[in-house]
């Protein structure tokens, strides 16, 4: 039987560019699928469709939307536009990338929801929900963030936790804050529609489905099934609704009600495999009918509740086909030296930069392959790892092999391999390609299909290793210069190109580009696994007429890894503290030299203690910080005041400060300033900051800072 794949990973939100996790699990993808295309079944060459989608709803988008004055389809369209540069630029070959803001979307998102209705799975209720008096609506959950109810992890959003993977609604939230003003959301009761996941069916179903041997690694079913209770008793229902105004797909009936994002999201992947069947003319319901049809999915683990519970339960209750063929594949996160990517501490890796770098995307497709595996691990990006195992492994032994013996056939050959081997030769190309347990190319494709990429080039650099000691060993240099050993140099430059073109085809679904240039370099039409079987290994090699060999890969500039990184933000310097003594200074500031005495502004107009107790000066602990969509300068401050709720000030700080520089410090704000009413929201406040008089000799601005033991809320006099 024919396998026929359906292959999809998580989708990105269209609110921004890709980042260096997109790539790290589109790459994940693109190998396996590369890999599976190179297989034959019954002789049959494998069926593999692969596609992706923006996820494009909710409330985040249309507010970013309309803060630029456009619909929120030209946002995304706008966003969408830049994607293929990313995908390109790493050789990332979807099929299919399309929208979950489309007519597929809509129509398979209403049918699944229509069968879920008639399966007496969905209900309406009236509940407290959170809304945004300072923005007048309700608040999606990913509009809401505060501190996680099983973990207390900060900063977590409304629906699930990025540290534990909890989910939870939104009203569990500790703390909570809204997003858009920063303020304290008041509970206002609406009618919501929900999914019924506590139906003892759903905990059945469910139960059976994750632990279906090959369905999802072991840790994730151990995981999941924590989630699930012994009797389905932790499986909360799902409120699947979301108020007007709202970017999405109208539930059908229910005027002014949408979809919550993430009912409609996974179902984008079936949208955009059925848009990509009706371009091609291929019949959608057939292949998703089809018993050697299967969806293979790959997410990170920071969303595995909406995959491993919501998603399967929808399409098992809608009777939809795919179900009892879906396999998903957890991964873990990409960190830099160990530590999460921030931009604020240099440890943050642009991949558009990686690019106009001029950096060579297969560096890092392999890089990354080799730290790959089957588990749900994190994996860590070390700038000189990343440089030593690029120049070892491609550059000193895969590609050295073909530039060391390329040369020699053309000059001394016209570019025709021997005709034939002698046993000896042979005899090295069986020791390269078999290790302790039999034939290493079975091996590698068994780890390629089981995702433990890792294993499978470890497996790839043994025969690359073999292969440059039998150049080492038989010297063809040497060769070349004894007239009476030219067929021993023709033996041996041929048996290294076979194993060159041996490691190019187990290779190629990580290095794709390098791969086409030594096909043709070779002169394959393309590379199959079947080739790496057998006598196919040189018998098709024997006597051919190969083309120019030219230089396939530079090695890696270790300054190019240094621009990679984003630079750390300069860190606020604050002034020189006086030393503890009582003696009085040696002169009057006035005459202290230039540099010493400081830049300081003239001093403002005499007030009287009066003016200066109308200020209500207070310490202000910072719960929370982040980027204003639209604003070149200001940064969004939610503060404790020590009042029982957050206020939002914004703060035009952004040239100094990353948010994560200021989450978690004290300051002091004007707590007494009237509201402003701002184009991004209401500013309740004021915090304090220090700068130079002239920019120019001193561009920074200092948020002031209270010596640790102020508490939010006590009142600077």
């Amino acid at each position: 039987m024919t396998r026929k794949l359906f292959v999809t990973t998580a989708l990105p939100y269209a609110n921004a560019a890709f980042h260096i996790g997109h790539m790290m699990e589109y790459i994940q993808a693109d190998i396996w699928v590369r890999f599976q295309r190179m297989q034959k079944d019954d002789g049959q060459q494998r069926t593999v469709h692969f596609v992706g989608a923006d996820d494009t709803h909710g409330t985040p988008i249309m507010i970013a939307a309309e803060k630029e004055g456009v619909t929120p389809q030209e946002f995304v369209a706008r966003i969408a536009a830049g994607r293929a540069q990313y995908l390109d630029g790493f050789h990332i070959a979807f099929d299919n990338w399309y929208s979950t803001d489309s007519p597929e979307n809509v129509e398979l998102s209403q049918g699944i929801y229509r069968k879920l209705v008639d399966a007496g799975l969905i209900y309406t209720k009236t509940v407290d929900r959170f809304y945004d008096t300072a923005k007048g609506m309700f608040l999606a959950d990913r509009n809401i963030k505060g501190e996680c109810p099983v973990c207390h992890a900060k900063d977590q959003y409304g629906d699930n936790c990025e540290v534990c993977g909890a989910a939870y609604q939104p009203t569990e939230l500790i703390n909570p804050f809204s997003v858009f003003t920063g303020s304290t959301p008041i509970l206002k009761p609406s009618e919501q529609y929900f999914f019924k996941l506590s139906d003892p069916r759903c905990f059945q179903f469910l139960k059976e489905w994750l632990n279906t041997p090959g369905r999802l690694q072991p840790e994730m079913v151990n995981k999941v099934s924590e989630w699930l209770g012994e009797n389905g008793e932790k499986l909360a229902d799902w409120d699947i609704s979301r108020d007007a105004p709202y970017f999405g797909i109208p539930i059908p009936d229910a005027p002014g009600k949408f979809f919550y994002v993430w009912l409609d999201a996974p179902v984008g992947y079936l949208a955009s495999l059925k848009n990509y069947f009706e371009k091609k003319g291929l019949d959608y319901e057939a292949f998703l009918n089809d018993p050697a049809a299967e969806q293979v999915h790959f997410i990170g683990k920071d969303i595995v509740s909406f995959h491993l519970l919501f998603w399967p339960a929808m399409l098992n209750f809608s009777k939809h086909p795919i179900i009892d063929k879906l396999k998903v594949n957890v991964h873990g996160h990409l960190t830099v030296n160990n530590e999460k990517m921030s931009k604020s501490r240099g440890t943050g890796i642009s991949p558009l930069r990686y690019l106009e770098l001029k950096m060579n995307p297969e560096w890092l497709r392999y890089y990354l392959a080799f730290k790959l595996n089957s588990k749900v691990e994190d994996l860590d990006f070390t700038g000189e790892d990343f440089v030593a195992r690029v120049n070892s492994d491609l550059i000193g032994k895969y590609v050295n092999i073909a530039s060391r013996c390329a040369g020699f056939i053309a000059k001394k050959f016209d570019g025709k391999l021997a005709a034939e081997l002698s046993p000896k030769a042979k005899e090295w190309i069986a020791r390269a390609l078999n290790g302790e347990d039999g034939e290493r190319q079975t091996a590698i494709a068994a780890s390629y299909e089981a995702r433990e990429f890792g294993r499978a080039l470890r497996e790839i650099m043994a025969i690359a290793d073999v292969a440059n000691q039998y150049v080492d060993e038989n010297k063809p240099w040497l060769l070349a210069k004894d007239e009476t050993k030219v067929a021993e140099l023709h033996e041996v430059c041929t048996t290294a190109l076979i194993l060159f073109r041996q490691l190019s085809i187990m290779l190629s679904p990580v290095l794709p580009h390098v791969a086409s240039r030594v096909q043709e370099f070779l002169g394959d039409a393309a590379f199959s696994w079947e080739d790496t079987q057998g006598e196919n290994v040189y018998n098709s090699m024997l006597g051919r007429t190969i083309g120019a060999y030219s230089h396939l890969m530079q090695r890696v500039d270790a300054k190019m890894v240094e621009d990679l990184f984003d630079k750390p933000a300069a860190p606020a310097v604050a002034a020189p503290a006086p030393a503890a003594s009582a003696a009085k200074p040696e002169a009057p500031a006035a005459d202290l030299p230039a540099a010493e005495a400081g830049d300081i502004e003239e001093l403002a107009p005499e007030i009287s203690i009066d003016d200066f107790t109308k200020i209500d000066l207070r310490v202000a602990k910072i719960v929370n910080c982040e980027h204003v969509e639209g604003s070149s300068k200001l940064l969004r401050l939610t503060l404790d005041v020590g009042e029982g709720r957050y206020r939002n000030v914004f703060s035009g700080i952004k040239s100094a400060y990353q948010p994560e520089q200021l989450i978690g410090k004290l300051t002091v704000m004007v707590a007494n300033l009237a509201p402003r009413k701002m184009k991004f929201g209401v500013s309740e406040g004021m915090v304090l900051c220090a700068s130079a008089k002239d920019e120019k000799t001193d561009p920074g601005l200092y948020v002031l800072e209270p010596i640790a033991g102020a508490k939010p809320g006590m009142r600077i006099r």
